[in-house]
């Protein structure tokens, strides 16, 4: 039985999960290929082994055209109009894509269903905790509809890797986040951020906050993908042995290293 094991020690986001994967092994070519199936054109994908704090690692990110601002988690939106990230107010004509619009891009998709059974499942979960936090109906929850592109690759890009990786279960360490307060599209906000907050509620997902990082480690992607895929939170159990460790860098400059990282375990005989 293979065992995939999150050291979340810096938190999580999907960018750092996909990363520590093809950190482990998946093939990124196979990778590209597997998640073409989506058939969702409009980015490219980097992913590279570098040093931090001299230990090395993979930085994976999605690359959108330069006049595409990243999107920083899901919008609400009223059903006269919206405002974007950068303060302007649009009206409802825009292009927004919904959730029940990225679950019909999974589902027309070419991907396998373990794919998209998981994927739609952590976008459940971030709609309904954005939902819950703004007090609205989930239908009016929304991505921008360019900027949602980076989320959706990033939450598809998550199973694909992990399908890619033939894992049997997942295994991790209790979640680690900074403390204080970060500026996001809504304004200032504190950490844990209130999308990572409310998807804390019914779940016995452990998490610490470390006084000495003044800024968010767990994104509510990251969270959604613990909530979908760790079937239990402990140390590394005595009858597993690690064959393989790997690391998925954040972007998020901190004093010390922040990475995600995995190990691949086999029970032992």
């Amino acid at each position: 039985m293979r065992t995939l094991y999150l050291d979340a020690f810096s938190g999580i986001s999907g960018d750092m999960f996909i990363g520590a994967l093809l950190d482990l092994g998946v093939d990124f070519k196979q990778f590209k290929t597997e998640l073409a199936k989506l058939n969702a054109p409009g980015y490219h994908l980097h992913a590279k082994r570098i040093a931090r704090s001299s230990i090395y690692g993979t930085d994976f990110d999605v690359h959108l055209p330069e006049t595409v601002h990243k999107d920083e988690g899901f919008i609400e939106t009223t059903p006269a109009h919206h405002q974007h990230t950068d303060g302007h107010t649009h009206s409802q004509g825009d292009e927004v894509r919904h959730l029940k619009d990225i679950e019909a891009i999974i589902d027309h998709s070419d991907l396998s269903d373990y794919v998209k059974t998981n994927a739609k499942q952590v976008f459940t979960e971030i709609a309904q905790s954005e939902a819950i936090v703004h007090n609205l109906p989930l239908n009016a929850v929304h991505f921008h509809e360019v900027g949602a592109l980076d989320s959706i690759v990033d939450i598809v890009g998550a199973f694909v890797a992990l399908e890619l990786l033939a894992v049997d279960q997942v295994y991790s360490s209790e979640l680690t986040d900074g403390r204080g307060l970060i500026k996001v599209a809504h304004g200032m906000m504190p950490v844990p951020v209130p999308a990572v907050m409310q998807m804390r509620v019914g779940s016995t997902i452990p998490i610490k906050q470390n006084p000495n990082l003044q800024t968010e480690l767990i994104t509510p992607t990251g969270m959604g993908i613990v909530k979908t895929i760790v079937d239990q939170f402990c140390p590394i159990p005595d009858d597993q042995t690690i064959t393989k460790v790997g690391y998925g860098f954040g972007n998020r400059k901190t004093p010390q290293l922040n990475a995600l990282r995995v190990m691949l375990c086999e029970k032992k005989n």
